[in-house]
């Protein structure tokens, strides 16, 4: 009893045919019986924007019938988009996925929907699914009576390195918030009672800078598998970060950019919002004539492809996937020499973050192996 399983990062496109941004890796992920992506965009034509959304776009419901089209039936809405558009928008964009035969998680009506799992049973092999959000824009998390997404908030505390020193660098530690993680903990404990397999989405991380892996990051990861998750997949940080193993189950810290398109204008270029985080990236110029505006580092992504058995995860592969100035991701083999430069940027910035873990190539793939 098997099913095969196919995880790609975050997905937003925004163009006429939303469907296009995955001609070319369109075939691979429909081969998997499951397939996994994070929504950044809601699908709406309603809904006023909210202050405190950032950089933002309405999407088309289009998108939802592309994701399943491809084979991205499984799709977490707990992210730091989820209310850009208040709750018409989150409402709209959930009955969208709804109608184009989507299982989404990670948000809802009230907390009590936002934490529900979704579960699928293929090949014999019973998985579920939990999605919360580390990244929360005031107002974002869902509550009793609010809707909203799951949340798994984080505390910051700035520890002064030189206390006779005013100014000077401090340091940064970040904790997991007490009650969400028992949250989390307590629904993957259930779950697992009633599935083979639990997958976790956790929206989190430090975005566009390279390698760092915040602490809380690692908590909630640590913290999931040892409740029973058989694996965590990260998004929200634009670009690939390290993974590890804890108690030989896997924690992707982020699986970056899939399928996105970022259009640039001058004006927006020219924006304090967007001039803060270009500061994060070296090398990170707009270029009006490209729908990808993100940082270099952003154009190397991954898949993750595995076999899910009763007993857990097996198999675990990593998929280089490359995405040109289009936004069109498309999977590379070792023959290019874009592989190479993807097993690198893994190996670099996994030692940089201490992580234990080797990487190598395999035929076409990058195989894991814990150090």
């Amino acid at each position: 009893m098997t099913c095969r399983f196919i995880a790609v990062g975050d997905v937003a496109p925004d163009r006429d045919d939303p469907a296009s941004i995955f001609a070319h890796v369109r075939d691979r992920i429909r081969a998997a019986d499951l397939g996994y992506c994070q929504l950044e965009v809601n699908l709406t034509t309603r809904g006023q924007r909210v202050p405190q959304a950032r950089h933002t776009v309405r999407g088309k419901p289009e998108i939802a019938d592309a994701l399943v089209g491809t084979g991205l039936s499984i799709v977490s809405f707990a992210g730091n988009h989820t209310m850009d558009w208040g709750p018409e928008g989150m409402f709209d964009t959930l009955a969208n996925l709804d109608r184009a035969g989507a299982r989404h998680m990670g948000a809802g009506a009230n907390i009590m929907q936002a934490r529900a799992p979704v579960i699928e049973q293929h090949g014999g092999v019973t998985v579920g699914f939990l999605a919360v959000n580390s990244i929360l824009p005031q107002n974002y998390w869902a509550d009793d009576d609010k809707p909203g997404c799951a949340p798994m908030r984080g505390h910051t505390v700035y520890e002064q390195i030189e206390h006779d020193q005013p100014g000077t660098p401090a340091r940064v530690h970040t904790f997991p918030h007490r009650e969400d993680l028992a949250a989390l903990t307590g629904s993957i404990r259930a779950l697992k009672d009633r599935v083979d397999v639990v997958i976790l989405s956790h929206h989190a991380g430090i975005h566009f800078v390279p390698a760092v892996i915040p602490d809380y990051q690692r908590d909630v990861g640590r913290a999931a598998i040892d409740a029973g998750a058989d694996m965590v997949l990260g998004c929200h940080a634009h670009i690939l970060k390290g993974m590890e193993f804890h108690n030989g189950k896997p924690i992707v810290h982020s699986l970056a950019n899939f399928a996105l398109d970022l259009w640039m204008t001058p004006e927006h270029a020219a924006g304090r919002g967007f001039r803060e985080i270009q500061s994060l990236s070296p090398g990170w110029e707009p270029d009006f004539t490209s729908s990808y505006n993100f940082p270099p580092d952003s154009r190397m992504s991954i898949a993750v492809e595995a076999t899910l058995t009763s007993g857990g995860v097996a198999d675990l592969t990593l998929l280089p996937v490359w995405i040109d100035r289009d936004s069109a991701p498309r999977f590379v083999s070792a023959s290019e020499p874009e592989f190479d430069r993807i097993l690198s940027y893994l190996r670099e910035i996994t030692e940089t973050a201490g992580l234990p873990m080797r990487y190598r190539a395999d035929g076409d793939t990058i195989r894991p192996d814990p150090a």
